[in-house]
């Protein structure tokens, strides 16, 4: 790879961001060169999109600097930043997909004639343009009849067109296949070539090993760092993103749990563009943890499991029997429940009582023709509120005054009112205090002595093991290990997170 300058081409120094006294961005510094692909990286709420938006002007920025060539600038507005040479392309591009390419790549500055678009020339300047980067298509052709990897070609071309000097690519690699991701890095190396600083954001390790230069970490608003790839070993980036030292937890491991009943049986599983197909075997009084980095793989795992995606590989079998697992509706009959990472956007609903969202999945599985009474409503609200001590203890509440934790008790109280066979947690102690976290902790140790099985999502490694029985870990949207016994801890997890993809397990 090439060497990037010594003086950079872009330059944010403490950057400053609070929403309503939450601190985002926290003195973040930030440099990219000419000629550099530049991989930036952290979790969930690290502040990489914080960043982003600041630097672009989407967002404006409570404090610090941002200079381009050495020349200070503050964009009031994307199309400020672009004007200015720096263009960012999403995970969902956006351009106009009912448009032709030729249309897509000269919107606003089509050549024109008295007043008439010159068609003709913009599909020859279209297609020179495409052919510039390997690109051999019909420009006339609507832009959503070309796979994503195209779409995201289109739009660096255009954005390269317009004379940015600065690309930011967010996670333009989550939808597309490995062919698409090749052709993909083929753009990026040609434009490094030319000069190009490229701001990489992603979560898969490998992709950040085979096509960067240097690589930042934000961590909770805040710079972890920033080093050279050759520079920084997997495990140590690792350890960097997560916050996590390479010691073993502290916690009391559960004793061995012998395999209970099997109750499911994935085999093959998984769905194109989305997970790898796996197998996985869930029994009754075990848990099982699905471990790795944002966007690895692990909510789609769960996903998958409950029917919110629908599979198309593999097989599944429930209790002895093949079903389909089409919809969350079948995955409700057949005794699953699931709470989703993101409770205020999928979970709860905010508007309605504590009652009435603990009671919502059991009257789902009813159906509407066998409503739950009010009596009964207020009875199984009543026993959830003491069993979880949920706070305050008022049922007609708007759950959406509740605290986080007390949400994530609902959540569970929610699916715990329907008796779940399995019970599937996705982050269950993120974002909640200390005291909630403990009791959430209790009552899986609690659920698993009493024979539900469960599968567990979850960030936190040190928390994990002392309450797994089988840890699988993902990577880049596959599962590459499956650790247990003595191999089931945080240094086993993290080497197994950390391994080239030639290593996995």
């Amino acid at each position: 790879m090439d060497q990037p300058q010594a003086s950079p081409l872009l330059t944010a120094t403490g950057f400053c961001k609070s929403f309503a006294g939450f601190v985002a961005l926290d003195h973040v510094d930030f440099t990219l060169h000419a000629g550099e692909i530049h991989a930036l990286l952290g979790e969930n709420g690290a502040g990489k999109s914080t960043l982003i938006k600041t630097m672009t002007g989407v967002v404006q920025r409570d404090a610090g600097s941002l200079t381009l060539n050495g020349e200070e600038i503050a964009p009031r507005s994307a199309k400020e930043a672009a004007k200015a040479g720096i263009a960012t392309v999403y995970q969902e591009v956006n351009l106009a997909p009912n448009l032709s390419v030729a249309q897509n790549l000269f919107l606003g500055r089509q050549p024109t004639r008295l007043g008439f678009v010159r068609e003709g020339e913009m599909r020859r300047r279209a297609r020179a343009l495409m052919a510039e980067f390997g690109l051999d298509i019909d420009v006339s052709l609507p832009l959503e009849r070309y796979s994503v990897a195209v779409q995201h070609i289109v739009a660096i071309a255009r954005a390269v067109d317009l004379s940015a000097r600065v690309l930011i690519l967010d996670e333009p690699t989550a939808s597309l296949d490995a062919h698409e991701v090749e052709v993909l890095f083929a753009v990026m190396r040609q434009l490094r070539a030319r000069g190009i600083g490229i701001v990489f954001v992603t979560h898969f390790l490998d992709q950040v090993y085979a096509i960067c230069d240097r690589i930042t970490v934000l961590r909770n608003g805040r710079l972890a760092g920033t080093a050279a790839v050759a520079e920084m070993p997997r495990m140590d980036l690792v350890t960097m993103m997560l916050g996590h030292e390479l010691s073993e937890a502290t916690h009391v491991r559960p004793p061995h749990r012998d395999g209970g009943e099997t109750l499911a049986i994935f085999s093959g599983f998984g769905k194109a563009g989305y997970v790898e197909p796996f197998d996985l075997t869930l029994q009754k009084g075990r848990v099982v943890g699905l471990a790795g980095l944002l966007g690895s793989g692990r909510t789609e795992t769960a996903r998958l499991v409950f029917g919110a995606e629908r599979a198309d590989h593999g097989s599944a079998t429930v209790a002895g029997r093949q079903v389909g697992l089409a919809s969350p509706g079948e995955a409700l009959r057949l005794g699953f429940g699931y709470c989703p990472e993101e409770r205020k956007t999928e979970g709860i609903v905010a508007e309605l009582s504590v009652r009435e969202n603990i009671v919502l999945a059991l009257q789902a599985r009813r159906g509407v023709l066998k409503p739950l009474s009010r009596r009964e409503q207020d009875a199984i609200a009543r026993r959830f509120i003491e069993l979880l001590d949920i706070r305050p203890p008022d049922p007609e509440r708007p759950i959406g005054l509740l605290s986080g934790g007390n949400q994530q008790k609902a959540l569970l109280a929610r699916w715990l009112a329907t008796e779940p066979r399995l019970l599937i947690l996705d982050e269950p102690t993120r974002g909640i205090d200390v005291g909630a976290h403990a009791e959430i902790i209790q009552l899986i140790r609690k659920l698993c002595a009493e024979g539900m099985a469960l599968l567990i999502v979850s960030s936190e490694l040190e928390e994990i093991v002392t309450y797994a029985d089988e840890v699988i870990v993902l990577r880049d949207r596959a599962h590459v290990a499956r650790l247990t016994g003595d191999a089931l801890s945080v240094s086993g997890i993290l080497g197994a997170i950390a391994a080239d993809a030639s290593q996995a397990a």
